[in-house]
């Protein structure tokens, strides 16, 4: 019994740490760099600032492909700490989780074009650069926005994982399933709604599903799991 609490907990520990790396790279890729480079009300601002801080930019793709490679190793490693609970949900979350992948790479092509445009000897170099540099990071922001349905459709079975089993508390489950449609009303609220992000429900929606993963990254990387046998179907 002992030694199977004790390779749960490791198990439990690497899919924090994981998580951990996951919201790090994703806070720098989507949050740090664009607040550093992008202004969408001013197109030859974020042309300046792309110039200046082209390094800047280039870490921020890094930082996504990390997170890219991360977002395969971290539903695998939750898949073997959650399969035992309930094998088709833990599979479920898995596939939901890794299907965003190739669209977040193919996505990530975007912002390579962009370094190609700022890479484009000076006398080729037209007056519309500027323009052409903010409709790809638009093209990129609507393939981000796009991800965000898989970004909410995996925490459903995962939060219900969390919650039926008996090794993490079912708060953090809750918090998680609430993220899925949290995630959800997010993407088609901005669809259909072009002032919705800037709603005082669109920040409410969003909250469940921060803190249910950033307390769930660090209650695995912390706590591990508790020393009850885990709930069975």
């Amino acid at each position: 019994m002992d030694s199977q609490i004790s390779t749960r907990n490791k198990k439990a520990r690497l899919a924090g740490l994981l998580y951990l790396l996951l919201v790090i790279c994703g806070l720098a890729y989507l949050v740090y760099v664009p607040s550093q480079i992008v202004d969408w009300d001013n197109a030859t601002r974020t042309l300046e600032n792309l110039e200046r801080k082209e390094m800047l930019f280039k870490l921020g793709i890094v930082a996504a492909i990390c997170s890219f490679i991360i977002f395969i190793l971290l539903p695998l490693a939750l898949y073997r700490l959650l399969k035992e609970v309930d094998k088709n949900a833990a599979l479920l979350m898995a596939l939901l989780a890794i299907l965003s992948v190739p669209i977040s790479f193919v996505n990530i092509l975007n912002k390579f074009t962009i370094l190609s445009l700022l890479e484009t000897p000076e006398p080729q170099k037209g007056n519309d650069l500027a323009y052409q540099v903010m409709f790809y990071l638009e093209q990129y922001s609507n393939g981000t926005e796009l991800l965000q349905i898989f970004w909410g459709l995996w925490l459903l079975p995962f939060g219900y994982l969390v919650y039926r089993s008996v090794f993490l508390p079912k708060l953090l489950g809750i918090l998680l399933m609430l993220g899925c449609f949290g995630y959800l009303i997010t993407f088609f609220g901005g669809f259909l709604y072009p002032g919705f992000s800037k709603t005082v429900f669109s920040t409410i929606v969003a909250l469940p599903a921060s803190i249910g993963e950033i307390g769930t990254c660090l209650w695995l990387l912390i706590m591990g799991t508790n020393t009850v046998k885990f709930a069975k179907k």
